[in-house]
């Protein structure tokens, strides 16, 4: 039977599926909307803190890192970044040089810390440019960058528990004495934050907006969920720890000047450039390969489906980055899956949030300048501690759709070695290894006739153990 067009009423209907937001529309608005509140993105926006300050204040008291320089140039990383990747998509600091620069002895200079960053970014650009690193990308097994996302986790974890637990001497990058219960440092003012998270953000999932009708409790839950998740937070506690600084130390008004430092090139010698490479670059490279790039580009694409970056461009951008800024004295930087877990972990869920915290660095470099190091120098470690713990806890619950036995064993093994090694590094070449043997064992033998032999693949797999639900 011939189909009959559908009547002109029913032009209504096909024209509602059109996206509020089509193909034809300007691109500001279809890549710059924001479709979560304000105050959330405020609120993740501070998310990766707990890792950025404790590194910034300790390269600044030990290596006499220009603080001013470093917030201003971070600050517009956070902003173009944001603009570019339509993510939050976090800047922070080189781990392996930062830890490099603090416990060697002489300790790095600000040029050979320069030079280190301008090192890996160098590998980095390249890899991306060449398409390299999208090829890397391709061909790693999940089970292996699981392994690395649980085992970055974790140590942001720990660390986070060491900062609640005791007092911090950072510029002998050590624990101390047992944090005690009461003062404006103390772990009632640490767990007091820990609790208001918790109640206020929950274990971070979303709560349901779609409740029906005839469930009226569910409906209830849902509004008051909605209550809680729109009071940001993090951004709360992270004021109450400025508020605390001044409160710490009243001496801190008096020492403000106001005005950035004056932003001018390095003087970089040959040495520089062979100290940099060598102490600082190596230990970096693979770091920033497996956490920067392949990591983060990984847990884009859990956290936003529709938005998964691209390896060769994310590559290029920690690159690009860091062989502009490096010669200027900032701060090494990349981009971390610990950052990216802990912005969407507080509610940030569009790029936006990182142009908010770049917004505020700008501001706060440009005003207050190398000052603001006696406010950070005040900062209570409990409160970073408690917003790391929650980084660490969120990057690691990415590895939790591992559905084999097989994918697991990978995994933590990949993980117990990057922990116990302390080097992702090593924990990557072990995973890829224990990958490849166990795929080896599945091959079974099989030839016809002498002189000719050939391995296939077993063509089934346990099913309780492939099963996907």
């Amino acid at each position: 039977m011939e189909q009959q067009s559908p009547p002109a009423f029913c032009s209504t209907t096909v024209t509602s599926t059109t996206p509020l937001l089509p193909q034809n529309h300007p691109w500001w608005r279809r890549h710059f909307h924001m479709n979560n509140s304000l105050s959330s993105e405020l609120s993740g926006a501070v998310g990766d803190l707990g890792t950025f300050i404790p590194i910034v204040l300790t390269l600044t008291l030990v290596s006499h890192l220009d603080l001013s320089t470093t917030l201003i140039f971070t600050a517009l990383y956070n902003i173009t970044t944001g603009l570019l990747f339509h993510i939050p998509m976090p800047v922070q600091p080189m781990k392996s040089i930062a830890a490099v620069a603090v416990s060697e002895t002489p300790h790095l200079t600000t040029s050979q810390i320069a030079t280190a960053g301008a090192s890996t970014a160098a590998v980095l650009f390249f890899l991306g440019a060449t398409g390299l690193m999208s090829t890397l990308y391709r061909l790693l097994p999940l089970p292996v960058v699981r392994g690395i996302q649980l085992s970055q986790g974790l140590s942001f974890a720990f660390s986070a528990i060491k900062y609640i637990r005791y007092n911090q001497d950072f510029v002998a990058s050590k624990a101390t004495t047992p944090r005690a219960w009461l003062g404006l440092d103390g772990l009632v003012v640490a767990l007091s934050s820990l609790l208001f998270l918790v109640i206020f953000t929950g274990s971070g999932d979303h709560y349901d907006r779609n409740g029906s009708d005839d469930d009226q409790p569910r409906r209830r839950n849902s509004k008051r969920l909605r209550i809680l998740g729109s009071i940001p937070a993090a951004l709360i506690v992270f004021l109450l720890g400025l508020v605390l600084c001044f409160i710490r130390d009243p001496s801190i008004f008096g020492d403000i000047k106001f005005g950035p430092s004056k932003i001018g090139f390095l003087s970089i010698t040959w040495n520089d450039w062979k100290v940099g490479f060598l102490k600082g670059a190596v230990p970096q490279i693979p770091l920033s390969v497996l956490n920067s790039v392949i990591a983060v580009c990984k847990l884009s694409g859990d956290l936003f489906p529709d938005r998964e970056l691209s390896a060769a461009k994310v590559s290029v951008s920690v690159g690009v980055m860091n062989l502009v800024g490096c010669w200027f004295g900032a701060m090494p930087v990349c981009h971390g899956a610990g950052g990216l877990a802990g912005q969407y972990r507080f509610g940030a869920r569009s790029g936006w949030s990182v142009v908010y915290l770049g917004i505020g660095k700008l501001i706060i470099g440009l005003v207050f300048g190398n000052s603001f190091v006696r406010i950070l120098n005040q900062f209570p470690i409990g409160i970073l501690g408690v917003l790391l713990l929650f980084a660490g806890i969120e990057l690691a619950m990415a590895s939790r759709d591992m559905n084999s036995k097989e994918e697991s064993f990978v995994m933590l093994v990949c993980a117990a070695v990057s922990l116990t090694g302390s080097s992702a590094a090593l924990g990557f070449v072990c995973g890829i290894l224990l990958f490849l043997l166990l795929k080896l064992r599945k091959m079974e033998y099989s030839g016809s006739a002498p002189g000719f032999s050939k391995f296939k693949f077993e063509s089934t797999v346990d099913a309780e153990t492939s099963s996907i639900p």
